[in-house]
């Protein structure tokens, strides 16, 4: 199991809108996440930057790179697109971060 994380960035203003639209996340993209390997996945707001903080955990097998070719990933990032940064393709703007400590 690896745990990684990643910053994201919600465009100012749809705070409420973001998490409303997480706490009706759609079941089938639920089921990919989770058939690729995903899992104990959270994400953190922080208002100052606009930021968003993903961790998760992922199976040693996981398939997560093939996530982007998932036509109900494509569709969840299209939905999500105009309160994010994104790519042309509505890919969320990401940058991975680097572990330098953990506590067990």
């Amino acid at each position: 199991m690896e745990k990684i994380a990643f910053v994201m960035t919600l465009k100012p203003g749809f705070e409420v809108e973001y998490k409303k639209r997480h706490d009706e996340i759609w079941p089938e993209l639920v089921h990919e996440l989770k058939s690729s390997g995903v899992s104990d996945y959270s994400i953190f707001y922080e208002a100052r930057s606009n930021k968003l903080f993903a961790v998760l955990k992922r199976e040693d097998t996981h398939t997560m790179e093939s996530l982007p070719l998932n036509p109900i990933v494509k569709k969840w990032w299209a939905y999500m697109a105009d309160i994010m940064e994104t790519f042309e393709d509505n890919e969320p703007v990401t940058t991975e971060l680097s572990q330098v400590f953990h506590l067990e």
